[in-house]
């Protein structure tokens, strides 16, 4: 017995057999093949295998898990079950919902769940027209075989996105987009909206509700809150606010302790020598200042400020000595031990640490202005320690400022005065702009 085996188009076929398949593959070779059909003889077959294409669908396969029977149901009850097929736009996922007449109950199969992940094989449907002697082998693919399993109507909906359009309001959309089914999410996108949501935080009617009911009870004593004054931490050397004169604005008792003045005589040391000494490793600002030291006759005010430009030499250098910048011109210079614990103690989190912290950094620029004060009298010329900072003018303004200094014009020289009392630069907020 030899039969015949050919590949038949689908166009030959009609609309029966038809495959949403995206690939086309190869017509086959001619073999053929001895298929027994009774026991007593056999029959000559022509095999056609039929190609997909990917503007027809391919048969689906459905087998029910709970021993549903939809043949002999059908005859008892005279109807056939209703058989229905929803597809997404892309064609890629499938759902099958068969229904038995007069029941409530129904069953449901997917393409995107259940046993069908486990699937990693391609099936093919054969089918035997005895009367033409024709076998025709159809290709399934495995995400058409499905497991149809038993739901009760009405608690579980089919999800179609050939789509439904229905009119809701903003609220509505945004409602339902919270319950909305995560069955066609990827990973990373239920990861997105489970941080959109934490982001976006709802207010909780029976929360704010509790949060009341507690507040109302708590007793507050007015006279308390009236009495409390707010004092704003600033990130400036100690200060007195409500000084009538400048040198108490910033008392420099506070700055220089009493046990520190015998560390702080180098230049006072200098100003003994003869006018010619060397006066290289010092900074600009203390360079143009020693010829006013050394015409001042009172000796305890020299004393007093030639200590004052000596801790405003060692806090420059400790600067310069812990950045990046002006390393090497600090590299050689000599720190008392007690001041070098000072500094450290002051700017640094940390002994061992290499950098200054930010807001350090502009608590040691506080000192050096409030030392530069002291030393003229409260209306200083701020170009020089610019340069001794390696700031420019403009950025230091903003640290005078924030001393409550404030700014004037002389002989073409601009100048930062301290008035009394001290008025700090008020913090400005921002206005939230309203939304149309």
């Amino acid at each position: 017995m030899a039969d015949k085996h050919q590949n038949d188009p689908m166009d030959e076929e009609g609309d029966d057999f038809k495959t949403p398949q995206p690939l086309e593959k190869k017509k086959k070779k001619k073999k053929t093949k001895r298929t027994p059909i009774e026991s007593t003889g056999s029959i000559d077959i022509t095999v056609k295998q039929i190609s997909e294409k990917p503007d027809r669908i391919s048969p689906i396969v459905a087998y029910f898990a709970s021993g549903y029977d939809p043949s002999s149901s059908s005859s008892q009850s005279g109807e056939a079950p209703k058989v229905t097929v929803y597809k997404t736009a892309s064609q890629k996922r499938t759902e099958v919902v068969v229904s038995p007449p007069g029941s409530n109950v129904e069953f449901v199969g997917s393409s995107h769940g259940g046993q069908v992940a486990r699937q990693t094989c391609v099936y093919t449907l054969g089918v035997l027209d005895k009367e033409t002697q024709t076998l025709r082998i159809l290709p399934i693919a495995h995400s058409k075989v499905l497991r149809l399993e038993t739901r009760v109507k009405g608690n579980e909906t089919v999800d179609s996105e050939a789509g439904e359009s229905a009119v809701t309001t903003e609220g509505d959309e945004e409602e339902s987009a919270d319950h909305r089914p995560r069955t066609f999410w990827t990973k990373r996108a239920i990861l997105d909206d489970k941080k959109r949501k934490a982001r976006v935080l709802k207010d909780d009617p029976d929360a704010q509700k509790a949060l009341e009911d507690k507040l109302d009870k708590v007793d507050v004593n007015i006279s308390a809150l009236e009495a409390t004054n707010a004092d704003v931490a600033r990130n400036i050397p100690p200060h007195n606010a409500s000084a009538t004169i400048p040198k108490d604005a910033y008392p420099i008792e506070q700055i220089i302790e009493k046990g520190e003045w015998s560390q702080l005589q180098d230049v006072y040391r200098l100003l003994q020598q003869e006018a010619g000494a060397s006066t290289e490793g010092y900074p600009t600002f203390v360079r143009n200042r020693l010829f006013r030291l050394r015409d001042n006759k009172d000796e305890t005010e020299k004393e007093t400020v030639a200590g004052i430009l000596t801790l405003l030499t060692h806090l420059i250098k400790f600067k310069d000595v812990n950045s990046m910048v002006g390393v090497d011109s600090a590299r050689k210079h000599h720190f008392p031990t007690l001041i070098r614990d000072k500094c450290n103690r002051l700017f640094k989190d940390f002994d061992t640490s290499r950098r200054i912290p930010d807001d350090k950094v502009n608590l040691l620029i506080s000192y050096v202005l409030v030392l530069t004060l002291h030393v003229d009298k409260f209306k200083t010329d701020f170009e020089d320690i610019a340069k001794d900072l390696r700031m420019s003018s403009m950025d230091l303004r903003k640290h005078f400022e924030n001393l409550g200094c404030k700014f004037s014009v002389e002989n073409k020289i601009r100048l930062a005065t301290l008035p009394v009392p001290l008025q700090f630069p008020q913090i400005m907020r921002r206005r939230k702009k309203r939304q149309r």
